[in-house]
């Protein structure tokens, strides 16, 4: 197994705004899903429903996304707090 093992250390994660990431990203998803919407029988003609369908799943998806990582931004500024506390 040695020549699995990691040669150097892994870089440290890159932190921004992930909650404005995941909320505008889920914006667009809805946003592309009520798009096609009035284009359904076009998909559906077309055999090409999954679309529609996509980005439903990734609008909801999404929605599970900002609800994470919102908590995860709670749960970091309470440690920061607390460290910063003692």
């Amino acid at each position: 197994m040695a020549k699995w093992t990691p040669k150097h250390e892994a870089p440290e994660p890159l932190e921004g705004p992930v909650v404005a990431t995941i909320t505008g990203g889920t914006v667009l998803w809805f946003a592309l899903f009520v798009v096609q919407l009035p284009f359904y029988g076009w998909f559906a003609d077309r055999d090409l429903l999954w679309w529609v369908w996509t980005c439903a799943a990734g609008g909801g998806l999404g929605l599970i996304g900002i609800w994470y990582v919102r908590g995860r931004d709670a749960a970091l500024k309470r440690h920061a707090a607390r460290r910063e506390a003692s």
